[in-house]
């Protein structure tokens, strides 16, 4: 037999690799764990954005809130007894900061929504956001169709709305409803229970009890969705946070001395309210989803799923041009484009590239 003319080895097949292919045997290291530390440096050079929005009634806590998150004055609310009249209509603001911890930047930016539900007639008072929401999937899309387009996108999508739910103690009221159900085909939402410490625990505990029933009556999904659990670590991790959802929390700006250590908290006559201690409010719970544990997979939700829904129907609603496959007329969308409410479909397997992200 020729020597020249030896069988194929196994590592050098052309068959393209599947889940039911055997690893190859290495016969020694090669590196290959360095594209780790290379994809890390890469991204500590370019940093990351996160977009945020927080959406609820005026006086329940949303820019302590946000600060408390961050741990920064990422937000300016107004010290009470100034008697700023509240607006006549919804107003949608947005403030970008730069936060940096440890080497790693963070481009934050925060969309608050002072008039939401104040006004005595609330018809339609949702349009604005979701208008803005949708303007920037459109401004996305503009982007990315381009023949000659930016290397680096600007991402101004929001990847999260924190909604505050007024402690009410009874259930969803119907703005609520009919908010949450055009929300959540739109953008991944988090309601929370505001100023949680207005409620005894019972109180609290049966409040969220009756929330998670009227969010099963109605079919609004909030995040985590059950759908884009992709493994079993992912199951048990998210089925514990849909359990506890709408999180009981408590906001503070402020750090006071207990039991000789500083802790960020709300002083009342009765004592102080710590709001990183699990047994006063579920505000670590709220920190460490956005933050510490999901800040990625709300960026890929969004991304692959709900951009991805509105750049279908958007490319869909074009016509192609005479010069082939691949040329596209897209005009920019209507008002009445953005404030419609889109069919939820699930893409997300569809552009699931973490590259996309770097």
């Amino acid at each position: 037999m020729d020597p020249l003319r030896r069988s194929p080895s196994p590592c050098l097949s052309s068959r393209p690799s599947s889940p039911s292919t055997p690893p190859c045997e290495m016969l020694g290291p090669v590196g290959i764990e360095a594209v780790l530390d290379q994809l890390k440096i890469k991204a500590m050079k370019m940093g990351f954005e996160f977009n945020i929005m927080v959406v609820g009634q005026s006086g329940l806590g949303k820019s302590t809130m946000v600060n408390t998150l961050f741990k920064s004055k990422v937000w300016k609310s107004n010290p009470p007894g100034l008697g700023v009249p509240p607006p006549q209509t919804l107003q949608l603001h947005s403030v970008t900061h730069v936060i940096e911890e440890k080497g790693v930047k963070l481009k934050l930016t925060v969309t608050d929504t002072p008039g939401f539900g104040d006004q005595i007639n609330n018809d339609n008072c949702w349009d604005p956001i979701l208008g803005y929401i949708n303007e920037q999937y459109e401004r996305y899309l503009q982007e990315e169709i381009l023949i000659t387009r930016q290397r680096h996108i600007p991402d101004t999508r929001v990847h999260c709305c924190v909604y505050f739910v007024p402690p009410t103690g009874h259930c969803l009221r119907p703005l609520d409803i009919e908010f949450l159900q055009r929300l959540c085909r739109t953008v991944n939402v988090v309601p929370v229970i505001a100023r949680a410490d207005s409620l005894t625990m019972e109180e609290r505990e049966a409040f969220r009890r009756r929330i998670q029933q009227n969010l099963r009556t109605h079919c609004i999904d909030v995040y985590p969705q059950m759908c884009f659990d992709e493994d079993i670590n992912d199951r048990i991790l998210n089925s514990k946070l849909r359990d506890r959802i709408p999180f009981a929390v408590v906001g503070a700006d402020q750090e006071h001395m207990v039991n000789g250590r500083c802790v960020l908290g709300r002083k009342t006559k009765w004592g102080i309210i710590e709001v990183e201690n699990m047994a006063h409010c579920e505000f670590p719970l709220l920190r460490d989803l956005l933050i510490r544990s999901h800040l990625q997979d709300l960026k890929d939700i969004t991304h692959n799923v709900h951009y991805e829904n509105y750049r279908v129907i958007r490319l869909n609603e074009s016509h192609l041009l005479p010069r082939g496959p691949g040329w596209v007329n897209l005009a920019p969308a209507s008002p009445g484009q953005l404030t419609t409410p889109r069919p939820f479909k699930v893409c997300r397997g569809a552009h699931d590239d973490s590259d996309d992200e770097f």
